[in-house]
């Protein structure tokens, strides 16, 4: 399990090891473009894969992307169909090339509202994928950062009992090892494209000190030109995990 950056300070670089990524504004390109907004879900697709790539070519160990939100159910049934069966299709024609690549995927969310061949899907695609270690593809879907926190509180009080007759023992290491993505660390960098400045429920307990980059460039039109840019913005992050500028430097000299 990783440990949380308000518990010690972790090792940083120029590159992040761990990207976020919120891939925003699909359905306003397509209106823009005067097409339907199922237009830039599909166009997304394409986005994701210059991403993945990208990323595997910078040496990135980690990339997680918000794919469907716990809240995305609110949006129009037919929207919400075609994002499902978009999803079946990328596992169907990706999962071979993330193989290739090196690439191990993760899903992580609540599955129980998706249908039975989408689960196995997932499940067969975790499978395959598994032996993989150069860069770890995790996709967020009917995920809500609450409801990770919720069911890591249920699964902590469940196996450990004791601790809900004691709450005064409870630290992060109880819940935080209960987490969906507690095998990773924290994201170093954190991007939001579409132009909103929001967190929007994702990854609430894992961006405590992550940064946060937002772009007006909507999804479908980013690729690695844009990750570089953002990149270039991380490296002259002055992170200093609770730390002075004074205090960095001093460590700097040594």
């Amino acid at each position: 399990m990783a440990i949380s950056s308000t518990q010690a300070v972790p090792d940083t670089d120029a590159v992040p090891r761990h990207v976020a990524i919120i891939m925003d504004g699909n359905g306003r390109w397509a209106t823009s473009r005067h097409l339907p907004r199922t237009a830039g879900h599909v166009k997304g697709v394409q986005a994701v894969r210059r991403v993945v790539e990208a990323c595997g070519r910078r040496g990135v160990r980690y990339l997680t992307l918000f794919a469907f939100s716990s809240e995305n159910w609110r949006r129009p049934a037919e929207e919400v169909s075609l994002l499902m069966r978009l999803f079946v299709q990328t596992l169907e024609r990706e999962v071979d090339k993330l193989n290739e690549q090196g690439v191990r995927l993760h899903v992580v969310g609540d599955m129980s509202r998706f249908e039975p061949r989408l689960q196995a899907l997932i499940a067969d695609a975790q499978a395959r994928t598994a032996h993989n270690d150069r860069l770890h593809l995790t996709v967020a879907a009917n995920y809500g950062g609450r409801w990770d926190i919720l069911q890591a509180t249920r699964a902590m009080l469940s196996q450990n009992p004791n601790l809900g007759r004691d709450p005064q023992c409870i630290d992060e290491a109880h819940l935080a090892q209960h987490l969906s993505m507690a095998w990773a660390p924290e994201p170093d960098l954190y991007i939001r494209t579409g132009g909103e400045q929001r967190i929007s429920n994702f990854l609430i307990w894992q961006l405590a000190y992550t940064e946060l980059y937002f772009t007006d460039q909507y999804w479908p039109d980013f690729g690695a030109a844009e990750l570089d840019t953002a990149f270039d913005w991380y490296s002259n992050r002055e992170r200093r995990f609770g730390r002075t500028s004074a205090q960095l430097r001093d460590a700097g000299a040594r």
